[in-house]
């Protein structure tokens, strides 16, 4: 290990962990930005041909749907080359998902062919779509990367919690890269789940130290500051760093979440479930990415978002400053 690698390790700690590209797979929206605002409607993701491809073949929805978003994600962050090969430290790159139904529709259908048929009965071309792990799994081998790989299933926190998993690998010197993702397709699991508004949703967002990207040229979008995950919306919003002298310019907060509206009455607030569905894993995820595009426009108040709530069993927050 060089001297280099070593203190960085040793100073862990101090890292800031900031954002430094993002990708949407996300009918509807055509760029980060249109999150805060009226969906334009044209020029956005198009699930007819955007699922399609030679390296999407054989594959769960959610992780052609991840692909694409993760595919989008590492260019705009500046680690993939012409041909789409990742240019990064692969044996330190992590893959963190978020999502509570990805392949759920696969795991009900090789439990009815099971009552069906046996175990005989299954294709062995379909059972490692059944493994919670697998859109992870396919990120990872599109790309090459070696580093921790990890899915997180924490419902309505998840994509919080996948956001605050990879600053965490990145602050203990286990990964310097991490790509995120939330995502949940739609299918007959997810509608009967979710309801007939449920929506195709993928976005991919990539984490660095602030060091590692200014070493490389990269410019920072937006900083991890704060993340907490606790019983209740205000010990959440304290214990992520909200301040007084912290003016925080956007709330991104569920509506149907009453608790939150008795904090901090004054600030303006978007409810990314109002307009485009319910999102599930890939809310806390997109929330990030509609964060960023408020600092690219106001770089002077800070970001907060969260999900969960007391109709959950715990609620989240994280504070994305400048």
């Amino acid at each position: 290990m060089s001297t280099k690698s070593t203190t960085d390790r040793r100073n862990t700690n101090s890292r800031e962990v900031v954002v430094t590209g993002i990708g949407l797979a996300l009918p509807g929206v055509a760029a980060p930005r249109d999150l805060l605002g009226p969906l334009p409607g044209v020029g956005c993701f198009d699930l007819g041909t955007g699922l399609i491809g030679r390296e999407l073949r054989n594959k769960d929805r959610a992780s052609r749907l991840s692909l694409r978003a993760a595919e989008f994600a590492l260019h705009d962050a500046g680690l993939t080359d012409a041909d789409g090969v990742f240019m990064g430290a692969a044996d330190a790159t992590a893959v963190v998902v978020s999502t509570n139904l990805g392949n759920a529709d696969y795991v009900c259908d090789a439990t009815d062919t099971i009552a069906r048929e046996g175990v005989r009965g299954l294709s062995p071309l379909g059972l490692p779509q059944t493994s919670s792990n697998v859109i992870a799994g396919w990120v990872a081998i599109r790309y090459g990367l070696r580093g921790p790989n990890v899915t997180v299933c924490n419902g309505a926190t998840s994509g919080l919690d996948a956001v605050a998993w990879a600053r965490n690998l990145i602050m203990a010197g286990r990964a310097e890269t991490a790509v995120v993702v939330g995502v949940e397709p739609v299918n007959d699991v997810t509608r009967k789940l979710l309801g007939e508004r449920s929506t195709d949703a993928a976005i991919a967002i990539i984490l660095e130290p602030a060091h590692a990207a200014a070493s490389r040229g990269a410019r920072p979008r937006a900083t991890i500051a704060g993340y907490a995950r606790t019983r209740d919306y205000a010990t959440a919003v304290s214990s992520a760093g909200v301040r007084d002298e912290k003016p925080i310019g956007l709330w991104l907060v569920s509506q149907a979440d009453t608790e939150a509206y008795q904090l901090l009455a004054a600030t303006p607030r978007i409810d990314l479930e109002a307009q485009l569905g319910p999102l599930s894993g890939a809310l806390g995820v997109l929330q990030c990415a509609a964060a960023v595009a408020r600092l690219e426009m106001d770089a002077t108040r800070h970001v907060l978002a969260t999900a969960g709530g007391p109709r959950h069993d715990a609620a989240a927050a994280v504070l994305l400053t400048p």
